[in-house]
């Protein structure tokens, strides 16, 4: 019998805690499908969520990501043009400066007003719910 199951995935939200306003670094995908988006990727055989959200950040943008939470599941079976995931989403903190590396073509850092608009996946409303979340306190509903 071959199972044909949804592919685990990893996004971090990752606030520079050493700059004002907190702001969140996204990426510039070097791969299809193009556009911004943030941070992550597949998780690796043997490998926790929390373990590849961590090696996840740091392959993409440098950073030694501090894990704060576990924000939520998204499993849209069209969140991904490639095929079916379900992202397991974390916010996370870290200092210093990103550098774009791996996957990453480019990376910048955003406020929450200055979000670019082409943002791959279903990062729109990963974004839009963790700004929901960030200043009302109000998790996604299911």
């Amino acid at each position: 019998m071959i199972y044909q199951n949804p592919t685990p995935t990893v996004d971090i939200i990752i606030e520079l805690v050493d700059r004002p306003h907190r702001p969140i670094v996204l990426i510039e995908r070097r791969n299809p499908p193009h556009g911004w988006a943030i941070p992550g990727g597949f998780m690796d055989m043997g490998e926790s969520a929390e373990t590849a959200a961590k090696r996840e950040a740091l392959e993409e943008t440098g950073l030694k990501v501090e894990l704060i939470e576990q924000f939520y599941a998204y499993s849209d079976p069209n969140r991904d043009p490639r095929q079916h995931t379900i992202s397991v989403v974390f916010l996370a903190s870290a200092t210093g400066e990103p550098q774009a590396a791996d996957d990453a073509k480019n990376l910048e850092v955003f406020e929450s007003w200055q979000i670019p608009a082409e943002l791959c996946f279903d990062h729109d409303r990963i974004l839009r719910d963790y700004w929901r979340y960030r200043h009302y306190g109000l998790r996604p509903r299911l």
